[in-house]
């Protein structure tokens, strides 16, 4: 067995692990992420221009977005998208969108009600349960502090 200092191991890993390009992943994950936010824009003024109001179209946009994303999911095109912009991808409806769309279809051979209705929460479940209870203390402290 190889005996390694602390110092000397993160020498070798440093020296064995590719350098990050972390100024061009930045740059490509901003473009990404502006450019979904970009389309949401142009949906909600398109939704906005055919009558609907604020908060119609608002809701309207949001359907939207989680549509595109499950649609780019299931035809694989999201994950292509997420190989390019990296952490863009991840703009909240999109990526929520894709976070529910992609176990879904991962096992979908186990069945409707075994495989992709039990797993389609699976990465999504925790980040609603967590948000949901993070807004139940929320309101509950807002509450207190408004009322007493």
């Amino acid at each position: 067995m190889v005996s390694m200092t602390k110092a000397e191991y993160r020498e070798y890993i440093k020296r064995l692990s590719p350098a990050s390009p972390m100024a061009g992943d930045l740059a490509k994950s901003f473009l990404t992420g502006g450019l979904v936010c970009a389309v949401g824009q142009a949906f909600l003024n398109m939704f906005k221009a055919y009558g609907l109001e604020k908060d119609m179209a608002s809701a309207a946009t949001s359907v939207s977005l989680v549509l595109i994303g499950a649609v780019l999911t299931g035809v694989g095109l999201y994950d292509r998208i997420a190989k390019f912009g990296g952490a863009g991808t991840l703009v909240p409806i999109t990526g929520f969108a894709n976070s529910i769309a992609s176990p879904a279809l991962e096992f979908k051979t186990e069945g409707f009600i075994a495989g992709t209705s039990a797993k389609m929460f699976v990465i999504a479940g925790p980040v609603l349960v967590f948000g949901i209870a993070a807004s139940v203390i929320y309101g509950v402290v807002y509450y207190l502090l408004t009322v007493y």
